[in-house]
């Protein structure tokens, strides 16, 4: 079955054996019935006669009788929880806002077509129910649902709720795409990290090329704080761009240590979406 035209499909995996009771694509550890040779256990612990191994119960020195233990593929949560504070509102090259609409349309038909559930938690000053999207296999969701997104109003004042999206991921370990601009206190960042430490956590970068600066050499500029909305007036000239790429790469470096103390790898998104880079990202 194809994807729908607005849809790209990307792959995904986790770096430790799924833990989930649905079967699905993912390696996993558990189960006695699957095509992945796991070892061998006794008759009495594996009861199924259909894979007996004739050779290893002549070498068992108890005289038991051994089967051979397959592992079953198993499925997992998948989750995006998404920064929805006004910064996401921003339009450069593309609107920020637009490109989390294409990462989740994507993800959802992804997770489907692998056979995992899928959910979305959003959040701003608080986590916005009227997003909310539960774990679910349902067809469809990620398209309603990035459709949602597209129109949504941003206004929050700041991200503080992703600090508690932990509580609605539920226990069994998910893959997780934190997705942000990660324009709020690092402090906040490292505790929204720390909280998920518990799930394989992806965080997703979304920055604009046009948000660390202008096109333009140099003139008079209007810039907007997104979150505050306050507007000020800025003589653009070439010190100037100099000074904002420099905070650009301090934030990027200041981001990548709190990454790396937890051990997780980002994503950067600068600029549309692509589902292939996703894909990369999991086989690099």
């Amino acid at each position: 079955m194809n994807a729908p035209q607005s849809s790209q499909e990307l792959h995904y995996r986790i770096g430790v054996p799924a833990l989930g009771h649905f079967p699905g694509h993912h390696r996993s550890s558990r189960g006695d019935s699957g095509f992945e040779f796991r070892g061998h256990a006794s008759l009495l612990d594996a009861p199924d006669p259909r894979r007996l191994d004739l050779h290893a119960s002549l070498r068992d020195p108890f005289g038991s009788w051994i089967v051979r233990v397959y592992s079953q593929r198993k499925a997992i949560p998948v989750v995006l929880v998404a920064d929805l504070s006004a910064s996401m509102g921003f339009a450069g090259t593309r609107r920020k806002l637009d490109v989390l609409a294409d990462f989740v349309d994507s993800l959802a038909w992804s997770a489907w077509r692998t056979g995992d559930s899928f959910g979305f938690v959003g959040c701003d000053s608080t986590v916005r129910e009227d997003v909310l999207l539960p774990l679910t296999r349902a067809r469809g969701m990620g398209d309603a649902l990035a459709r949602t997104l597209r129109s949504l109003r941003l206004q929050g004042r700041s991200a503080r709720a992703l600090s508690m999206a932990h509580r609605y991921l539920g226990r069994q370990r998910s893959l997780v795409f934190l997705v942000s601009d990660f324009h709020l206190p690092l402090s906040e960042v490292e505790d929204t990290v720390a909280s998920m430490a518990h799930h394989d956590l992806v965080p997703v970068v979304l920055w604009d090329p046009l948000e660390f600066g202008p096109s333009t050499r140099r003139g008079l500029v209007q810039v907007t704080d997104p979150e505050t909305g306050v507007t000020r007036l800025l003589w653009w000239r070439p010190a100037l761009r100099e000074k904002w790429l420099a905070a650009q790469q301090q934030r990027r470096d200041a981001l990548l240590r709190i990454f790396q103390v937890n051990r997780v790898k980002p994503l950067f998104i600068e600029g549309a979406f692509d589902a292939d880079a996703v894909t990369r990202h999991f086989h690099s």
